[in-house]
C-alpha cells in the first residue's frame, strides 16, 4: 500500500455512491473488488501521495516511519526478497539501491502500471513485477530471503492465514516477514481525522468487514479486520516466531493528514501496526 501501499483509508474515496456497511465478505468477492477497486483508483492514489511515497523511498505507514531509520528489515544486501502489495514499487527500488533483488507483487494491474512508468522515467533496469494474489503466491517453496509489506494485501484480504502460510511457503528458513498494516484497534473507532474520530462506535472484537457495494449488492472495494491476537495467532499457526510488534508514534513534524490518519488522532491512538517475524 498504504503500499506503500497505505491504506487509503474510508475518508479518502471517491465512490460516495458506493452504500457503505459491514458485511461477511468471502475471498473471491473481495479479490475480485480490491483488484477493481485500485486499477480504478490507482491514477488518483500515486498522484496524491505519491510524493509522500517518492519514488526510492521505504516508507512503511501514513506516520512517516522510514526503513532508512527504522531497520526493521536487517541487512538486506545479497538477498532476493519479495515485496506484497507493492503498488508502484516505491521500497522495491530502495531496496535494490542497498544491494537486494527484489520482486515486485501486487494484484491491481495498474498499480504495477505506474511502477514500470517510475522505472522508465528514471531510465533505469525495469523491476521485476508480478501480478498475483498474496494468498495464492506463484513461486517456488524457499525462493526469498525476505518478504515485506507496507499496507499491501494484508489489510484487504479474507484470507490472512493463508497469506501468512504462503508467505511462509515461499521463504527459506530464518527468513524474515515484515509487514506494516492499520492498527486493529482503529476498527473501534469512526475512520474520520478529527474529534469524531477520537470516540470508540464499535466492538474492537466485531471481526465483520466493511464493505462498499453498489445498487445490485456488488462489492466495489473491502477491509478485513484481525485483532492483534488473531494476526499473532495466524503467524505462529504458519510456523513464523514474533520478534517485534511497533506502534510508531505521530512524529511532531508531521501536519499532513491521510484518510483517517492526522496529528489529533496520532496524538491519542495508535494508527499502525508492525508485525516482524521470522520463518522457522
Amino acid at each position: 500500500m498504504m503500499t506503500l501501499d497505505t491504506t487509503p483509508g474510508k475518508a479518502d474515496r471517491e465512490e460516495a455512491e458506493d452504500l457503505a456497511l459491514r458485511r461477511p465478505a468471502e475471498a473471491a468477492e473481495s479479490s475480485r473488488a480490491n483488484r477493481l477497486w485500485w486499477d480504478r483508483n490507482a491514477d488518483e492514489y500515486q498522484d496524491e501521495h505519491g510524493a509522500f511515497l517518492g519514488d526510492d523511498r521505504f516508507v512503511w505507514c501514513p506516520e512517516g516511519l522510514d526503513e532508512a531509520d527504522a531497520r526493521l528489515l536487517g541487512e538486506v544486501r545479497g538477498l532476493d526478497v519479495l515485496e506484497i502489495g507493492a503498488g508502484a514499487a516505491q521500497c522495491s527500488r530502495w531496496l535494490t539501491a542497498q544491494g537486494a533483488r527484489p520482486v515486485a507483487l501486487d494484484l491491481s494491474y495498474r498499480q504495477l502500471q505506474h511502477a514500470r512508468r517510475i522505472d522508465l522515467s528514471r531510465d533505469q533496469r525495469p523491476l521485476p513485477l508480478v501480478q498475483a494474489d498474496a494468498a495464492v503466491l506463484p513461486f517456488a517453496d524457499g525462493s526469498f530471503d525476505l518478504a515485506c509489506s507496507a499496507y499491501g494485501a494484508v489489510p484487504f484480504s479474507a484470507d490472512t492465514a493463508r497469506l501468512m502460510r504462503e508467505v511462509h511457503r515461499v521463504l527459506r528458513p530464518g527468513a524474515r516477514w515484515v509487514f506494516s498494516t492499520t492498527h486493529p484497534i482503529r476498527w473501534a473507532f469512526p475512520d474520520e481525522p478529527g474529534e469524531e474520530g477520537l470516540t470508540a462506535s464499535g466492538s474492537y472484537f466485531d471481526r465483520t468487514p466493511y464493505v462498499e457495494q453498489d445498487e445490485q449488492g456488488r462489492a466495489s472495494y473491502v477491509e478485513h479486520h484481525r485483532t492483534l491476537g488473531d494476526r499473532v495467532r495466524e503467524l505462529v499457526a504458519a510456523g513464523f516466531t514474533l520478534l517485534d510488534l511497533v506502534e510508531p508514534e505521530w512524529p511532531a513534524g508531521l501536519t499532513s493528514e491521510w484518510g483517517g490518519w492526522s496529528p489529533l488522532r496520532g496524538r491519542h491512538i495508535p494508527g499502525t501496526a508492525i508485525f516482524v517475524a521470522q520463518r522457522g
